[in-house]
């Protein structure tokens, strides 16, 4: 395994082949869109330098149901928990471009805590279509479903075959990985050839949106920096394609996206394990159609400090689809997996989903609803079964509404 490791990392450093922008000038700041919500936007009259302060507040309302494994009834703990109402996401932020081949954004989330309140802050320069260095915190680049512009996402609750954490044999706390990946801090090389091919390759802290600082050391076992490493490319044959599931002013565009990435975090989870991610992305949008599915493997190896000669591999993935019946109303419907207990204990967590969203575009309002199953088959144990699903609620459902400019 480490043979296969060393390997994927020299794929990683030698990946820069002809390729395309993953970034629309339109969505820089993957909250907004610069070009669709002018609002306050403010310019130079040589065009030099652009300037737009935003704002997203997402409130959502979210109903949760457990089933009876893993609750204590001696603790009168109940099968509705972690319901109410939520504030996912109140962004404030500002973007903008200057000298016409630098971008910058800055946001805060005042909805979260810790380092997660600097939700992003990067500057990007671009000189050419070719190629472009962005740097500071925003999203690594795997998953079509992080990728996606914040807010304009199908579902309020991204897929959870992306956001659970695996289960692990071990009662080690501090190692509960998930096969997701969000904001962090680090840098990237990307850029944009024949309009066809995109290329991401960055260099991250890898421990996350929470952490802004420098924490890592060198890798005890492999002898390099203990960081993330990342790269993504992707086939869009009808031009860029823009970072939404959803959006009302786009029912008449025909884009297309393919894409595979693949990242190595060493020594992530505390130092405690080595963490290989593969992932497969397809989206396309047909006027009023989105169609959007992933699949992804992520294996987790510990460090020899641990003593634990053993490795884990889990997987899991996503089918959606979405359907604008008018200009205002768009249906939703997904099925996700997730090979959530590893697949040597086998089993798997089966999770369809429907929704709803509705668009006032015309106060860039936008709501949503949707009622997700979380089910599961193939487990040859009882207790496997029963372990499967812990922390996941059997039935939940979200209302969400979300206002932006």
């Amino acid at each position: 395994m480490k043979k296969f490791h060393i390997l994927l990392l020299l794929m990683l450093a030698a990946s820069v082949l002809p390729a395309k922008a993953q970034y629309d000038d339109d969505r820089e700041n993957g909250v907004i869109s610069l070009a669709d919500h002018n609002g306050f936007t403010f310019t130079t009259k040589n065009g030099n330098f652009l300037f737009k302060p935003y704002l997203m507040v997402q409130t959502s309302y979210n109903y949760n149901y457990y089933d009876d494994a893993g609750l204590d009834p001696a603790y009168n703990q109940d099968n509705v928990a972690n319901s109410g109402f939520a504030i996912p996401y109140a962004v404030l932020g500002f973007t903008g471009k200057a000298f016409k081949i630098v971008t910058f954004n800055l946001s805060i989330n005042a909805a979260a805590s810790g380092g997660a309140i600097l939700q992003q802050a990067w500057a990007d320069i671009r000189p050419k279509e070719e190629i472009g260095v962005r740097i500071g915190k925003f999203k690594v680049p795997f998953s079509h479903a992080y990728l996606t512009t914040l807010g304009e996402t199908l579902f309020p609750q991204l897929p959870t075959s992306l956001t659970s954490s695996v289960i692990l044999p071990y009662s080690l706390n501090a190692v509960t990985p998930h096969i997701g990946i969000g904001f962090d801090l680090g840098a990237e090389v990307h850029g944009m050839f024949a309009k066809k091919w995109g290329y991401q390759i960055g260099v991250f802290n890898g421990t996350g949106a929470n952490v802004n600082l420098a924490t890592k050391t060198m890798s005890d076992d492999w002898h390099i920096p203990s960081l993330l490493y990342a790269a993504r490319l992707t086939f869009q044959p009808y031009g860029v394609m823009p970072l939404t599931q959803g959006d009302p002013r786009q029912l008449h565009q025909n884009k297309l996206l393919a894409g595979v990435s693949a990242s190595i975090n060493v020594e992530s989870e505390n130092e405690s394990t080595n963490d290989t991610r593969l992932g497969a992305e397809f989206a396309w949008i047909h006027h009023r159609w989105y169609f959007g599915a992933e699949a992804y493997y992520m294996n987790v190896g510990f460090t020899k400090r641990q003593k634990i000669d053993e490795s884990y591999n889990f997987w899991g993935g996503y089918v959606q689809a979405g359907y604008f019946f008018n200009d205002k109303l768009q249906g939703a419907l997904r099925y996700d997996i997730m090979e959530r207990n590893g697949t040597k204990k086998g089993g798997m967590l089966n999770m369809p989903a429907a929704g709803i969203n509705f668009y006032i575009s015309s106060i860039n309002l936008k709501l949503q609803a949707m009622y997700q199953y979380i089910g599961r088959t193939g487990h040859k144990r009882q207790l496997d079964r029963d372990e499967d699903n812990l922390g996941l609620a059997t039935h939940s459902a979200t209302v969400l509404v979300q206002y932006s400019f």
